[in-house]
């Protein structure tokens, strides 16, 4: 089966689908914004870290390592990214509820607000060199801004609640994908050839984008150069959503309807 026919066939419908056959394009729009968290991800972790920005999970043991000082790993740039990660998804809850209340494309303003946050880490960034291990404050700043943007976009993906393609984190989409193939034989994975192929694209996107930043980070390439392209790339799915049918919440997370 074709990519196309893959993002076709993904709009299966259930309780908890949040994606229809209307809108065939979201699941390749969500597979490229995994792209860009694995790039940003290779930044965050390789030129200003060590620490996560959308991988939050990482941030709370290097955390906790930290404070139990072994490893040599710093606490505070994983405290930081933690809290503006934090005031991030809520920023981002809230303005989605306040944008469909108004009526507005919330998904498309989400990822408008998304790809300003990065850009802003790109310009703090500007001529900064990549730096691994004791990140300077301007470092942790352009971490922060990251995680401030990651925060909103996971709010903005939760909503969404496109089965398999999750942009921040493919821990679960890989254990459905070898659950639900021919080795692994589970149902409760849900079937289809077309999700498990999903879930594996999830899975290599997230591989390429971490790919392609840790090249760019090795050819030496600025902070603020490194994270260009991820906020042009967030900029431009937002704009391609834009022809997309109006994607709507209802009283509950993950409970969509088009407009």
């Amino acid at each position: 089966m074709s990519l196309s026919g893959v993002m076709e066939e993904s709009g299966e419908s259930g309780g908890s689908a949040g994606v229809r056959r209307g809108r065939p394009r979201m699941p390749a729009l969500l597979i490229v914004l995994t792209v860009v968290t694995g790039l940003i991800e290779a930044v965050s972790l390789l030129a200003l870290g060590p620490v996560f920005t959308a991988m939050q999970t990482g941030n709370v043991l290097f955390l906790s390592f930290g404070a139990a000082r072994a490893g040599d790993l710093p606490a505070l740039a994983p405290a930081v990214s933690l809290a503006a990660f934090a005031v991030g998804a809520v920023c981002g809850a809230h303005l989605e509820s306040v944008t469909e209340g108004r009526g507005w494309r919330w998904f498309v303003i989400g990822l408008l607000s998304e790809s300003g946050l990065v850009l802003l880490a790109a310009a703090l960034g500007w001529g900064l060199a990549p730096r691994y291990g004791a990140p300077t404050a301007r470092h942790m700043t352009v971490t922060a801004v990251l995680a401030l943007a990651m925060g909103m976009r996971n709010a903005t993906i939760m909503r969404a609640n496109v089965p398999g393609v999750p942009t921040t984190l493919v821990t679960r989409s890989m254990t459905a994908f070898l659950g639900g193939s021919a080795m692994g034989q589970g149902n409760v994975f849900g079937s289809g050839r077309s999700r498990w192929e999903l879930r594996g694209l999830t899975v290599l996107a997230m591989f390429a984008g971490g790919f392609l930043g840790a090249l760019l980070v090795r050819a030496g390439w600025a902070v603020g150069w490194l994270l260009l392209p991820a906020a042009v790339t967030v900029l431009l799915v937002g704009l391609a959503y834009l022809g997309q049918p109006w994607l709507r919440t209802g009283p509950g997370p993950g409970r969509e309807r088009s407009r």
